[in-house]
């Protein structure tokens, strides 16, 4: 009775944790994944640390620790898990119009990673609640883990931070300018009219310290090119560097100007899709927290 009793909570665990990473497998503009082979696989990552997560439980309470010890082997092979993900997207990143660039590729690398230890203690407590409660109180327990999974998979983005609004663009002489942030240098007249036609500037106001910093990283701004690109669509083919998007910064106060050329052009539309980039997480710092300007020993 004892081992039917374990495998209905250590199966309660397994659709628990599974479900879990379904729901936070989503195929969305950044095109990733899509391909049914690549959900496939992250799937089969998500049943595997959700049966770790379920069998720790039980074995724990036969004095089975020896059992226990998979969950380090499971710990690296999450790792291989962000590596796999790294490399893909690396490799992927050579053929866009406008690339992803690396810090973004690091942080869908490490998502990845963790959302597969999201699966597992979501099975951990769904199988503790099982055999200490019984099934509802356990598959109150499943729901409420989901829940929280999703929650962790929601971030901040960039509305949160910054102020969004559109501006003109122009040239002064060769220059061409976003309100009145440089942004390149564009000398053949022909380019000058393409991008007059088809570009469109915004201007990205931080809301505080933290934010300027936070905004003025190379790789947030380039998820802002390459998702407004890869949403908006982009006027640009290959061999044509004058038409590539930029992003600048005004150094006298941190605001960025964003010139995009894309091929739907709607300023609303735009200003959503800028205010949904997540806020990458190896591009935020702090400033205002360090301990000196707290007036703290360093």
């Amino acid at each position: 009775m004892e081992i039917e009793y374990y495998a209905q909570a250590i199966l309660f665990g397994v659709v628990a944790g599974t479900l879990a990473r379904l729901i936070t497998l989503r195929s969305d503009y950044r095109q990733y994944p899509t391909y049914l082979h690549g959900r496939i696989i992250h799937l089969s990552l998500g049943f595997i640390a959700a049966s770790l997560g379920a069998l720790a439980i039980p074995a724990l309470l036969e004095m089975e620790f020896t059992a226990v010890t998979f969950l380090t082997v499971a710990a690296t092979q999450f790792r291989d898990v962000r590596n796999m993900e790294r490399n893909t997207l690396t490799e992927l990143d050579q053929f866009e119009l406008v690339s992803r660039g690396s810090t973004y590729i690091e942080g869908i690398a490490i998502s990845f990673e963790g959302r597969n230890y999201l699966v597992m203690f979501a099975a951990f407590l769904t199988t503790f609640a099982y055999i200490n409660w019984g099934w509802f109180p356990s598959t109150v327990v499943g729901v409420l883990t989901i829940v929280a999974a999703l929650s962790f998979m929601s971030g901040s983005s960039l509305r949160d931070i910054v102020e969004i609004e559109e501006s003109d663009i122009s040239f002064d002489g060769a220059g061409l300018y976003v309100d009145n942030i440089y942004i390149m240098n564009i000398g053949i007249e022909e380019r000058q009219e393409e991008i007059l036609k088809y570009g469109m500037g915004f201007i990205l106001t931080p809301k505080n310290i933290n934010v300027i910093t936070t905004i003025s990283n190379l790789g947030q701004r380039q998820a802002i090119l390459h998702d407004v690109s890869a949403t908006l669509g982009i006027y640009k083919d290959s061999g044509t560097p004058a038409l590539a998007p930029l992003i600048k910064r005004d150094l006298d106060d941190g605001r960025l100007g964003v010139f995009i050329l894309p091929l739907v052009r709607d300023a609303d539309l735009a200003k959503k899709v800028i205010g949904s980039v997540p806020v990458l997480e190896n591009a935020i710092k702090m400033p205002s927290e360090a301990t000196f300007l707290k007036g703290g020993k360093k």
